[in-house]
């Protein structure tokens, strides 16, 4: 197949580009810096104006990563609308001209945000939404877009909830946690038990391309994980046993 991946120089484009090469998909990489591959399609901006004619000729299905990513203490005067303009708009622009080229599948990365911001029992892709800040309702909002836009047009859309992701490459939070692990500070969190769902990369890229072929896909939400729930002392130690 010939895939568009928007996003595709972050952390989960880049390895989800070379995962898809390798099974055998061709790849067209939507970027937002100057292009270094062949075929690359470098945008100024995305946003709901964004002319997608030249990225989706020819191809079979989209994956949907570009984003305005969660930002703490955000100090924009309005960051609903911010979010909304690349989150919302851009996404649902993409998606219809998707629909009208012919194009078959269309896969989003969401995010479990729109769940809502932790609770005692575990989240279900048949819970009711319940995004609480302006990044979380800008993903839901683009997905019940989606959804609108499928049921018009017949667009197969897939949607994918992903909680934290980490693996080589990862930054933010993950890696200070993996910077103070690795200078041996002494960390007060032996007694919490907590549990959290964390996302492997590599995992990540291999969901997506499944997302991407099978035919019972359509139409799906997932909430993905690795099936192994760890409390904050578990990762620490985890960690501090993998960097020796």
């Amino acid at each position: 197949m010939k895939v568009l991946v928007t996003g595709a120089t972050g952390f989960v484009g880049n390895a989800l580009c070379k995962h898809l090469t390798t099974h055998g998909h061709q790849v067209m990489r939507a970027i937002r810096r100057d292009a270094t591959l062949s075929g690359d399609i470098v945008f100024s901006e995305i946003d709901g104006a964004t002319d997608w004619a030249e990225a989706l000729t020819g191809c079979d299905a989209v994956v949907h990563l570009a984003a305005r990513v969660h930002v703490m203490d955000d100090t924009a005067q309005d960051p609903l609308a911010l979010y909304q303009a690349t989150n919302t708009e851009a996404t649902l622009n993409l998606a219809r001209q998707a629909a009208q080229t012919g194009l078959k599948r269309f896969v989003y990365i969401s995010s479990i945000k729109v769940n809502g911001e932790g609770r005692d029992t575990p989240y279900r892709e048949t819970d009711v939404a319940a995004p609480e800040d302006a990044y979380a309702i800008s993903k839901w909002e683009a997905e019940q877009g989606l959804q609108r836009i499928a049921a018009e047009t017949g667009l197969e859309v897939v949607i994918l909830r992903p909680p934290l992701v980490y693996g080589p490459g990862v930054k933010a939070n993950f890696l200070q946690l993996m910077r103070m692990v690795e200078r041996g500070w002494p960390l007060p969190l032996g007694a919490i038990r907590n549990r959290r769902s964390l996302l492997y990369l590599g995992n990540f890229v291999d969901a997506i391309r499944l997302c991407i072929e099978h035919p019972a896909a359509a139409g799906q939400t997932f909430l993905l994980d690795d099936g192994e729930p760890v409390s904050t002392p578990e990762l620490v130690r985890a960690l501090s046993h993998a960097m020796g």
